[in-house]
């Protein structure tokens, strides 16, 4: 499937998606929501068009890179007949593209940064690790886990997925004195790495560690809601297990992170049915639905969604 997304400046956005959704629903099917967000859907593609305060966001989809063309060329032909007191600019982007770089790279400048433990610590994963280094989360994920910390005033956190320490190290940072992180992971080479960082950063103390399972550890709590945060960053084809464990051990107003749940953008992309891909996609679809919670997901790095219970 292919995939690319526009995002047109104007401040008319909501009655130029009624005019669309009106104007083409007598050839093609089309809805149009009550958020004012309309769907176009053509024999050879889609389009979904979203209003905000001062553009109008447009993502389209197509078996093939032809057809999404098509469906580019028609939906903004289309838009710019409307657009008669205003010049329009539509530039269609392929998924891959749709965070640059460079804005990536700003908003990580821009950011508090990382101290030397954690800078030390990134280094020797590059070096100790290799390919996998990718899996530590970077230093604006790691900001942001230390303030959502602070910020729910959690005492009891815990982490599925220990990697080299890093993401321990930001929540265990954000806990007050005598909170308490469980660090859960299998590795016992690599969370030897994170144990020797948290000692240097000096919340060795409020970390405990379990290796095994993440399932069976979880599993082996009290059923009961002690948990205030709790940081998901895994094997994704057990997300969903992990999040059902973890909601019911969290206290009403706790929080959940999960991570990387766009997976590169493939969890857009029905062709793509690796085992990760599915799981992290349905488990997308259930939390957006859950009335257990309220939730957020966040184009941060590869997706972040942010959870809390009712």
């Amino acid at each position: 499937m292919a995939v690319s997304a526009a995002s047109v400046m104007t401040p008319r956005g909501a009655r130029y998606i009624k005019q669309l959704v009106s104007h083409m629903s007598h050839k093609v099917t089309t809805d149009l929501d009550d958020a004012g967000r309309g769907t176009i859907t053509l024999e050879y593609g889609q389009c979904v068009l979203a209003p905000e305060a001062r553009h109008l966001t447009m993502t389209a989809t197509a078996d093939t890179q032809e057809n999404l063309e098509r469906v580019q060329d028609v939906v903004a032909r289309h838009l710019l007949r409307f657009a008669t007191q205003e010049e329009l600019e539509v530039v269609w982007l392929p998924l891959t593209e749709l965070v640059h770089p460079a804005v990536a790279d700003y908003t990580l400048q821009h950011s508090t940064p990382a101290d030397a433990v954690l800078r030390d610590l990134a280094a020797e994963t590059r070096t100790a690790t290799g390919g996998s280094s990718g899996m530590q989360i970077t230093a604006d994920e790691g900001a942001l886990l230390t303030m959502l910390v602070r910020l729910t005033g959690a005492r009891r956190a815990v982490e599925v997925g220990v990697f080299t320490g890093y993401s321990s190290i930001c929540i265990a940072r954000g806990l007050p004195a005598g909170g308490r992180l469980l660090a859960l992971d299998v590795s016992d080479e690599w969370t030897s790495i994170a144990a020797r960082h948290w000692e240097k950063a000096g919340v060795s103390d409020r970390i405990e560690l379990r290796l095994g399972p993440a399932l069976d550890s979880l599993r082996a709590l009290p059923a009961t809601a002690e948990y205030d945060f709790a940081f998901i960053d895994a094997d994704k084809e057990s997300y969903p297990a992990y999040y059902e464990e973890i909601l019911l051990r969290l206290r009403p107003g706790g929080v959940i992170v999960l991570d990387n749940v766009l997976q590169g953008g493939r969890v857009l992309d029905p062709v793509h049915q690796d085992p990760r891909h599915t799981a992290m996609r349905g488990l997308n679809d259930l939390v957006a639905a859950d009335d257990r919670v309220d939730a957020v997901m966040l184009p941060l790095r590869d997706g972040v969604t942010v959870i809390r219970k009712r």
